[in-house]
């Protein structure tokens, strides 16, 4: 947030000046007549589906860093996506040469269909199966439980910032000022807030949960992996 501690100052003399004075005619006028900043902040997810025509190799192989020998026996992806628009009624004060603007401020927060992806190598409804696609579901609620939490954290933060409080700058300046302190403050504080999802699910994939899953269904898992890892090798 130190970002956008830094864009306060651009609110300048006409907010300092509400506080030390009674309020101007132009500052009376922005804050009873120009109207009330504008939050919209949706958070909206698309469901999920269920791919079992990958094998494990290329699991692992799409997952990325893993551990020394770790086998990627189901995957589940997505991608968080983050939307901001930007406008705002604007009054200007040609006398002072400042301006300011109500912001108008809508935010959309949406995962595209999340794909849970379960090894080919497994029999859709045998005991190794099941074993997968429940740990798998455990990253997919994960997901799904995130969102509506990073929306409340996000929806609190803008509201603090910008809900009733008209901001002031120079003529001309104030939208690109607006529009700045959305890219640079409020678009990477959204976006790490929305990646705080990625250390839950790091947490799923312990390594006591991949040795776990090694043992299920009597030995059931290796039986079926096994065999394709001699075949790579011959």
């Amino acid at each position: 947030m130190r970002l956008l501690l830094v864009f306060v100052l651009w609110t300048c003399a006409a907010a300092a000046a509400a506080q030390a004075a009674p309020r101007s005619e132009f500052q009376a006028r922005c804050e009873d007549t120009i109207g009330e900043s504008l939050l919209v902040l949706t958070g909206s997810q698309s469901g999920y589906r269920i791919d079992n025509s990958l094998g494990f190799r290329s699991l692992t192989v799409m997952k990325g860093r893993t551990r020394p020998g770790q086998v990627v026996l189901g995957l589940t992806r997505t991608e968080s996506r983050v939307s901001i628009n930007v406008g705002g009624r604007l009054l200007t004060d040609p006398g002072s040469g400042y301006e300011c603007i109500a912001p108008h401020i809508e935010v959309r927060l949406t995962y595209p269909p999340i794909v849970v992806y379960i090894s080919r190598e497994f029999r859709p409804g045998s005991c190794a199966y099941e074993e997968v696609l429940a740990h798998e579901m455990r990253h997919l609620n994960t997901y799904l439980d995130h969102l509506p939490r990073a929306e409340a954290r996000v929806r609190a933060a803008l509201a603090q910032r910008f809900e009733n409080k008209p901001l002031y700058a120079r003529i001309g300046q104030a939208q690109s000022l607006l529009q700045r302190e959305i890219d640079r403050g409020w678009m990477p504080y959204i976006k790490s807030e929305m990646a705080k999802v990625e250390a839950l699910q790091a947490d799923i994939d312990s390594p006591q949960e991949y040795a776990r899953l090694g043992k299920v269904c009597g030995g059931e898992v290796q039986s079926l992996i096994r065999p394709a890892r001699r075949s790579k090798s011959t």
